[in-house]
């Protein structure tokens, strides 16, 4: 049995980890090195890497941190921020990055999308979809480089870029980002319903029993966080951690039985 990937989602921000709570408030949590050797020693089943700042700096990849990163880590490694040309994802799957996940190119252009994934697969290519409610409610695309909720509906967007050519979606909810209070799991599973390709859930999970619901309600392929992965205890001390195979094992042991 394939047991659904469970995602850890590394931020980075000059050179160094931080975690975010809503997009805003940014913690210092660690070196990417030290993380990815940690992950390394708890069999992850993947990682992914962000840098928050890339788009809306308006630099290109860190090629030189993420080789570093690469070379390090033993796990299939994502990686999303600043990627807007061709040429970014060819350096990219040089420096040893399996998957490339696109969002601010992605909003502008969904012909360099499919451009993207007709040369490199769509198991290469990821869409990156940052979700916000307005203050009506209701669900928008959110975009991080301006800051600024669009006139765009979530669902619309998804299937565009499923259209485009996407291996993958990668749902990220920004009111729940950092918070640890759960997924919103009716919003993924209104977007599984509908989208075909793998949905990767983000942004809520504070507990095993999270991860269990938004993929065994929710219908998400993967489930994605950060806090969960890099905080302990009431008072938010840093230390990683990882769910065991076995514990994750038994919690989808039950999947496709039914």
């Amino acid at each position: 049995m394939a047991i659904p990937r469970v995602i850890p989602v590394l931020l980075l921000k000059n050179k160094g980890l931080v975690k975010s709570v809503k997009f805003k408030d940014y913690r210092y949590v660690g070196d990417p090195i030290n993380a990815v050797r940690i992950f390394n020693e708890k069999e992850v089943d993947e990682l992914m890497f962000l840098d928050i700042e890339a788009s809306k700096t308006g630099h290109a990849p860190r090629l030189d941190v993420l080789q570093q990163i690469a070379s390090e880590c033993f796990m299939p490694l994502g990686y999303g921020g600043g990627v807007s040309t061709i040429d970014h994802i060819k350096s990219l799957i040089q420096c040893g990055i399996e998957k490339i996940s696109i969002n601010s190119a992605a909003l502008e252009r969904l012909d360099f999308i499919k451009s993207a994934c007709d040369q490199f697969g769509s198991s290469t290519i990821v869409g990156a979809i940052d979700v916000k409610k307005s203050l009506w409610g209701k669900y928008h695309v959110f975009n991080h480089r301006s800051n600024k909720i669009l006139e765009l509906d979530p669902l619309a967007f998804a299937e565009s870029l499923q259209k485009a050519g996407v291996g993958e979606l990668f749902i990220n909810i920004v009111d729940r980002d950092g918070i640890m209070e759960g997924y919103d799991f009716e919003f993924i599973k209104k977007i599984t319903a509908e989208i075909d390709v793998p949905v990767i859930a983000c942004g809520g999970c504070g507990s095993i029993n999270d991860i269990d619901k938004v993929i065994n309600y929710s219908n998400a392929s993967a489930a994605a966080a950060g806090s969960f992965f890099v905080f302990h205890g009431k008072h938010k001390a840093v230390l990683i951690t990882y769910p065991e195979y076995g514990v994750l094992e038994n919690m989808f042991s039950h999947r496709g039985t039914d």
